[in-house]
């Protein structure tokens, strides 16, 4: 049989088996992976797609014979196969934060997940801040929703646009994430990742992935951590093939191996003074570039 990972707990998975016309009513098998895959190094996690065997059919027990090729994987946290990410940005409380999503863009970009760009909280966006950010970024091509949960503004496109997908959801602590979601199933069902963040005493919280069917072949993963991935697997020198609407002016540099911030004849630098590159976005590729190169300094010593 085949199924998804959509659990993980102290090596224990729980597979949801894609199989239409199945024998068994209850789609949730409780599975082990065989001892051959710890052999071979690897791992099951949660997106994995999976060949299963079922060894207790009255108790939905099964076991792991084979991990299909991943055509995404995480290493922070562990998860396969995500194809979109909802990176979420609040007008305030926090205000937004354009450093985090240019970096959120970049890992995306690198790791050839579908990004989708949420501005939250629009009814706190008084000086109509967002309409300057949604137009930055749709004209890289990017697409962008504005949401606003109190009014419920917005919460039918972004569902629509999760369609077929196995999302995840990134942004800063504060920008409403867990709202979105809740939004989403349209009940007040707060992920495990964000109940775990709430218990003060910290001795049950939870790290575990989970992914959560919102409809058929659509999935949300509650990924705590998420917010926090690091993008050093990325080398500064490569950096600008994962800006987007930099990487169609590298051809007009002079130099081959151009940074793009100290030399003259510069393609990229060009494009920021005729308007065609955004000054902001160029400034914060400077500001990871340079974060990216002290990161690999640090690691030659």
């Amino acid at each position: 049989m085949h199924g998804i990972v959509i659990e993980n707990q102290s090596n224990l998975y729980k597979i949801k088996h894609d199989c239409q016309n199945s024998l068994f009513s209850d789609p949730i098998f409780e599975a082990t992976a065989r001892g051959k895959l710890k052999n071979e190094d690897i791992t099951p996690v949660v997106g994995d797609k999976v060949k299963f065997t079922v060894i207790d059919k009255n108790n939905q027990k099964a076991v792991i014979d084979e991990i299909l090729e991943r055509k995404v994987y995480i290493k922070r946290p562990k998860i396969a196969n995500i194809t979109q990410i909802i990176l979420v940005v609040s007008s305030k409380n926090p205000k937004p934060d354009l450093l985090m999503l240019d970096k959120q863009l970049a890992f995306a970009e690198f790791s050839g997940i579908k990004p989708l760009i949420v501005l939250n909280k629009t009814d706190l966006d008084e000086e109509s801040e967002f309409e300057n950010i949604k137009k930055v970024y749709e004209n890289i091509g990017y697409i962008v929703i504005k949401t606003d949960c109190k009014n419920k503004k917005g919460i039918k496109l972004l569902k629509g646009k999760l369609k077929n997908n196995i999302n995840a959801f990134s942004g800063n602590s504060g920008v409403g994430k867990s709202t979105l979601i809740n939004n989403i199933f349209n009940e007040n069902m707060a992920l495990e990742g964000q109940i775990s963040k709430k218990n003060k005493r910290g001795k049950n919280t939870t790290t575990s992935i989970k992914l959560y069917e919102i409809d058929a072949n659509t999935y949300i993963a509650d990924t705590p951590g998420f917010s926090t991935f690091s993008i050093e697997e990325i080398s500064s020198k490569n950096l600008d093939n994962y800006f987007i609407e930099l990487k169609k002016e590298i051809p007009k540099c002079e130099f081959v191996g151009c940074t793009h911030i100290k030399e003259e004849k510069c393609g990229i630098k060009q494009a920021v003074e005729e308007g065609k590159i955004d000054k902001g976005r160029y400034d914060r590729f400077c500001k990871i570039r340079e974060e990216l190169n002290k990161m690999e300094e640090r690691k030659k010593w």
